[in-house]
């Protein structure tokens, strides 16, 4: 599968996504290192994609919003805006997490990151922001989950189970 796999076997559909990401202006922001994504929604449709970097298509200056790209440029630099093109096991319900992987020595500190279904029958089902403004941890998934009922992990979605107890209250002996 070009751009990602899917842990959704059931799902054969494939979609494509737009993914836009922001690096903050703070010194040191900017990373050369390989970046991998995870999003997904709640009925279990989880698109990981490794290596986003080769996965770039344009990147904008925020301040002046023209495209860049005349000249191949590394994603992931200081005060830009990164645009990527991914193609995953389509979602059946809204993008409710979004996880980052920073794998390497250097720092990075995302400001914010978006996926965009581009298929126009799911496009309601783009994802809000998601806004890190933090350096990411090294080697490990680092993001937002936004789902209702279920916990988003790195090693996929775990239902919760609620658990009801009575709460016991002693009575003191009056004097």
């Amino acid at each position: 599968m070009a751009g990602g796999q899917s842990t959704a076997p059931r799902n054969k559909e494939n979609c494509t996504y737009a993914v836009t990401i922001e690096t903050t202006c703070t010194k040191g922001a900017e990373t050369s290192n390989h970046i991998s994504l995870r999003f997904g929604d709640t009925n279990s449709n989880d698109i990981v994609v490794r290596h986003l970097n080769s996965k770039h298509i344009r990147r904008v200056d925020p301040l002046e919003p023209e495209v860049l790209d005349d000249v191949p440029r590394k994603p992931f630099q200081a005060c830009v805006v990164d645009f990527f093109q991914v193609k995953g096991a389509c979602v059946e319900s809204p993008i409710c997490y979004l996880y980052l992987k920073l794998s390497g020595a250097d720092d990075w500190r995302p400001g914010f990151a978006q996926v965009h279904v581009l298929e126009g029958s799911r496009s309601h089902l783009s994802s809000n922001y998601f806004y890190f403004r933090r350096y990411l941890p090294r080697h490990v998934w680092h993001g937002l989950d936004v789902c209702d009922d279920k916990e988003v992990t790195p090693f996929g979605i775990k239902h919760k189970r609620k658990v009801f107890w009575k709460k016991q209250v002693k009575k003191l002996p009056v004097p």
